[in-house]
């Protein structure tokens, strides 16, 4: 897969997120041009996996398990200064509105690469 598709899958799925997430009351997330790099790094790292067929609760336990191995903990808000962030949880313990996010991301991932010739 090339960085191109890499790249237009993360995006998109990270825009989708972004329309989601303020559907939610979430105005936290920037365009993906004003993303820090470690947001859009990890939204890119994410690709490769859903392409391979991972499911929404395996993205999330390897989300987590990087998250965690960068030592980010569990916390009341994302907050990228403390490393806290309120899904460092198991995917069951997620509520359900955020393991929408995930079905989201596979779903425009699948969707940009099928339309890019990569899916």
């Amino acid at each position: 897969m090339s960085n191109r598709t890499i790249e237009a899958c993360a995006r998109a799925a990270y825009e989708a997120n972004r329309a989601y997430c303020f559907a939610l009351g979430d105005y936290s997330h920037g365009p993906w041009e004003h993303a820090p790099e470690w947001q859009t790094e990890s939204t890119k790292a994410g690709v490769p996996g859903v392409l391979a067929g991972r499911t929404p609760e395996q993205m999330h336990e390897h989300w987590l398990a990087d998250k965690r191995a960068a030592g980010w903990k569990h916390g009341p808000l994302k907050d990228p200064v403390k490393k806290e962030h309120p899904c460092i949880l198991p995917y069951a313990d997620l509520p359900q509105a955020q393991r929408v996010k995930d079905e989201i991301y596979i779903a425009v991932v699948k969707a940009v690469a099928a339309a890019l010739g990569d899916g």
